[in-house]
């Protein structure tokens, strides 16, 4: 059997129709498959390789990391070099910004993905305010373990139940729908530009209510920026352009440069909670570990030498005007290098898509919005190579048929 086949057999498919797509080498914003033919990567792993493939810094961080020592004991015990220096260049991206309460975003809890740090923060929301209800917004995806996939919609998660209790759900942008966060809410989580809902924009007017309502009733505000986050919109954090602050804020995919992490960020009097009734609120084995923080500092470090704000907004604006030239391309929307483009229904845009990847684009649409093109190359992208990108969609609009 081919490697295919073996792939097709032995690991777990989690639908009828996977990509199967094999890469062989990676270089920049650009993935190598086994014939030597170079495919430019608009979705780097769905926002996770910001800083492109086999960045070298990247890689020597890694490799120096590993020569030192990888595992040496739970998350939280020793004192790991990586983790420090890792979580001190997180809580220096966050200098200067407070919460409603007046505090300050000052203490990292690693762990190993996304969907753990949607669940480590609401466990830390239920413990610090003893309140059992969290309330997340329709069309949002914030991760597949129990309590993560409770926040989703029906269709995903209703042969799953029970999940967890008393979630409720509100609509982004309604204003109205802001009466439901009570004094029995413990936290509201929202996306600052909702991902899989097909990149929706928040308006800071709509951010400044949230987070009004959940200082007026006693609830923690929780903003998911895993996929926003790391710089992919710009700045560091997609929060910074609203003028509002979270009470806890969360990062993965793009955070690790290529390597599994994630995190929560609190204030310590939020984060305290977790030392007794009961010790060790939150434990994890992997959380933070040495070769993935030691990663992440390094893609954090490139990012602040390479990347300029101004220049991911302006890459963003440059694939607005490019693709919204064409009749079949309804909108693009998004913010930096955040994007989506609306096509169609599913079925036209899946054609497009396969057409793209044929021709060496690889793109990908979104969990809750299939009729969009989701755009989220690498933050290297040159101008260039976003005009060529473009150019192989625009064909491909032209020659499938609806």
């Amino acid at each position: 059997m081919d490697l295919r086949q073996i792939f097709l057999n032995n690991i777990a498919q989690t639908s009828d129709s996977p990509l199967a797509l094999e890469f062989v080498d990676s270089e920049g914003i650009y993935l190598i498959d086994k014939n030597g033919k170079k495919h430019i990567d608009l979705i780097s792993g769905i926002a996770v390789s910001n800083m492109g493939h086999s960045h070298p810094e990247i890689v020597k961080a890694i490799q120096v990391q590993a020569g030192k020592y990888l595992h040496q004991m739970v998350y939280g015990e020793f004192v790991q070099s990586p983790q420090v220096k890792l979580a001190s260049a997180l809580i220096e991206t966050l200098k200067g910004f407070q919460t409603s309460s007046g505090l300050s975003l000052d203490n990292v809890y690693f762990v190993n993905s996304g969907t753990e740090a949607v669940e480590g923060a609401l466990k830390l929301a239920k413990r610090y305010t003893g309140r059992p209800e969290i309330i997340s917004c329709f069309k949002a995806y914030h991760g597949s373990t129990h309590g993560a996939l409770s926040l989703g919609d029906e269709d995903f998660k209703r042969n799953f139940r029970p999940l967890l209790p008393e979630i409720r759900k509100i609509e982004r942008e309604n204003f109205e729908h802001l009466d439901r966060i009570t004094s029995k809410t413990a936290a509201v989580i929202i996306e600052v530009i909702g991902g899989e809902s097909g990149v929706r924009v928040s308006t800071k007017e709509y951010l400044k209510a949230v987070s009004d309502k959940c200082k007026d009733v006693g609830a923690l505000l929780i903003f998911d920026e895993i996929q926003s986050g790391a710089g992919r919109t710009g700045n560091f954090w997609a929060f910074e352009d609203y003028g509002v602050v979270p009470d806890i804020l969360l990062s993965a995919k793009g955070l690790g440069g290529g390597m599994p992490i994630g995190a929560f960020i609190a204030p310590h009097e939020l984060m305290n909670v977790f030392r007794d009734n009961p010790i060790l609120g939150h434990i994890t084995t992997f959380g933070g570990h040495p070769a993935s923080c030691a990663a992440a500092l390094a893609s954090l470090e490139a990012w602040k030498k390479e990347i300029r704000p101004e220049e991911i907004k302006r890459k963003g604006e440059l694939f607005k005007e490019l693709l919204s030239k064409h009749p079949k391309i309804k909108e693009v929307r998004g913010q930096g290098l955040m994007l989506a483009a609306e096509i169609g229904d599913f079925d036209f845009l899946l054609k497009v898509i396969q057409k793209t990847i044929k021709n060496g684009v690889i793109a990908d649409w979104f969990l809750y919005c299939d009729d969009s093109m989701r755009i989220a190359p690498p933050l290297i992208i040159s101008d260039y190579e976003i005009r060529k990108a473009c150019q192989v969609i625009l064909k491909a609009l032209d020659s499938v048929k609806e």
